[in-house]
């Protein structure tokens, strides 16, 4: 049976509220106190052994095509060996899960679109956060049950078109206070174009707030990722469990038909041992973790 999505109450909201604000003063305080050897590399600018490929219509560990390569201290996302797109879908994640932590990364769309891919995805890529492990996808399934910062390039049209938005496969969120719906919800960035490198992050702070910033503006925030909903496909029904709140997932760089680049992918984790008499105490964390305490 599924289970009914959460919707807030107003002790949540109000919890929210505070963990927002304390969050930006130690955003602040905190996090330009770590230091740089605090920043971990999610990228090595080698090579992606630290990273999982899944591509519809393939199995786990498949870069089919060699969609995702490593050339220049860049992970580059082309197509150029494939005979056609066929809605191979893919990701690359990162071989361990995360739930409270800061990521920073760098993006640039380049190339030219596979037209034989769904006319959404020109300009299109993003960082999926909060997913399902990929080795729980079986062959056919077109996305991960997932939350992502979807990432888009301007169009010649002129019109505005913000990146650093939430897409939602298989998921929902509470935005404004309410259970929102809604598959995609655009943030307030400004439209960029042409090849220039964006700045973005990511503060996930487990199933509570989460909050998108694209080149040092919070252009985002909502909370309380859970699973829900629909766009998502042949996936495994044990994996849907509609209504359960994404405390944690791995995260992943997204193939849909547009070349785009990364690089820089950092994060600093937030979760640890907050005794201030600890050996180990950061003055960041937001999550305690008394087994991490070291006296």
């Amino acid at each position: 049976m599924q289970k009914k999505p959460s919707t807030p109450s107003r002790y949540h909201i109000l919890l929210l509220l505070v963990i927002s604000s304390f969050y930006g003063v130690q955003s602040s305080y905190g996090q330009n106190n770590a230091s740089k050897k605090e920043w971990v590399s999610l990228f090595n600018g080698k090579d992606i052994s630290d990273w999982f490929v899944k591509i519809q219509h393939h199995e786990t560990g498949e870069n089919f095509g060699n969609t995702f390569r490593v050339e220049d201290g860049i992970i580059k996302v082309r197509y150029d060996q494939y005979d056609q797109f066929n809605e191979q879908f893919g990701h690359l994640y990162f071989k361990q899960p995360f739930a409270y932590y800061h990521l920073k990364f760098e993006y640039r769309f380049t190339g030219e679109w596979r037209k034989d891919a769904p006319e959404y995805t020109i300009l299109n890529s993003g960082v999926m956060f909060h997913s399902q492990d990929p080795r729980t996808m079986p062959k056919e399934q077109d996305w991960p049950i997932s939350i992502e910062m979807q990432l888009l390039g301007g169009l010649a049209d002129g019109k505005p078109r913000p990146t650093g938005n939430m897409c939602s496969p298989g998921t929902h969120v509470v935005y404004n206070g309410k259970l929102d719906t809604r598959h995609c919800i655009d943030s307030r960035s400004k439209t960029y174009t042409g090849d220039q490198w964006v700045k973005g992050e990511l503060i996930v702070l487990g199933d509570s707030l989460v909050t998108h910033i694209i080149n040092g503006d919070t252009v985002l925030q909502y909370s309380q990722p859970q699973i829900g909903g629909p766009v998502v496909n042949r996936f495994d029904p044990a994996q849907k469990q509609d209504g359960k709140l994404l405390k944690q997932g791995f995260i992943a760089l997204q193939s849909e038909g547009q070349p785009v680049d990364f690089r820089n992918i950092e994060i600093l984790n937030l979760q640890g041992c907050m005794d201030p008499k600890s050996k180990n105490y950061k003055n960041y964390y937001i999550k305690n973790d008394e087994s991490k305490c070291r006296q």
